[in-house]
């Protein structure tokens, strides 16, 4: 065989192999035995949402980013504009929400999903947010669900479609900056359909790295 196309034949091969190669961040690239970091009570996570929603019987669209915080009894929830900017705040205890938005007056309620929807035109479920960003949720079932890259959807007791898209890894140790290999959430899809109490919404949420995963 003529040595170019030897050489070109390894070249392919070469290219082949490349493409099977997986992102840091797929859902191919934690360990598939392995499920979820361990669930904290108090965590401080950022990222991207982006939710697609009606009004009026047409579709709309936003895109925000965020920081979560939460203790076992409180969550707070920022959401900024792509330039920066405070659109909202959010904090919810066991005994009411509080959504303020940038120029109005605090609004209260015991709900915070209806309180966000009805505030900002889209149900934020904040109560079972607490446990998506995690990896953990409780499905249809009622039993408790712990994803892992190879359990990677369920459908909520309340009704929400959740799939963990990509994944990265984590020290096993919450405050251990050395690499580890139990894989943490990276993208989350939850979808609603519409019902008699709620309108469809879905989003598509994406947090930053953890502090020891390596930027994508």
């Amino acid at each position: 065989m003529p040595k170019n196309l030897l050489a070109l034949s390894a070249l392919c091969l070469a290219l082949s192999a490349c493409s099977t190669l997986t992102s840091p961040f797929s859902s191919g690239a934690a360990p598939s035995g392995k499920a979820v970091a361990p669930y904290r009570e108090q965590v401080e996570l950022t990222g991207r949402l982006n939710v697609v929603y009606q009004k009026e019987d047409k579709p709309e669209s936003a895109t925000v980013n965020f920081n979560w915080q939460q203790t076992a009894q409180r969550t707070d929830v920022t959401l900024y504009s792509p330039v920066g900017s405070t659109l909202a705040t959010i904090a919810v205890t066991p005994h009411e929400a509080v959504l303020t938005q940038s120029g109005k007056a605090p609004r209260r309620a015991p709900d915070v999903d209806a309180l966000s929807a009805q505030m900002l035109g889209w149900s934020l479920p904040v109560s079972g947010l607490r446990d998506w960003l995690q990896g953990y949720a409780v499905g249809a079932d009622g039993k408790r669900f712990v994803a892992s890259p190879a359990n990677d959807s369920v459908t909520t007791k309340d009704g929400w479609r959740l799939r963990y898209v990509s994944w990265q890894e984590v020290g096993q140790n919450a405050s251990d900056n050395a690499p580890g290999s139990l894989p943490q959430p990276r993208r989350i899809d939850a979808e609603r359909n519409a019902s008699a109490q709620a309108d469809a919404v879905s989003l598509r949420i994406v947090l930053d790295p953890a502090p020891s995963a390596p930027a994508p």
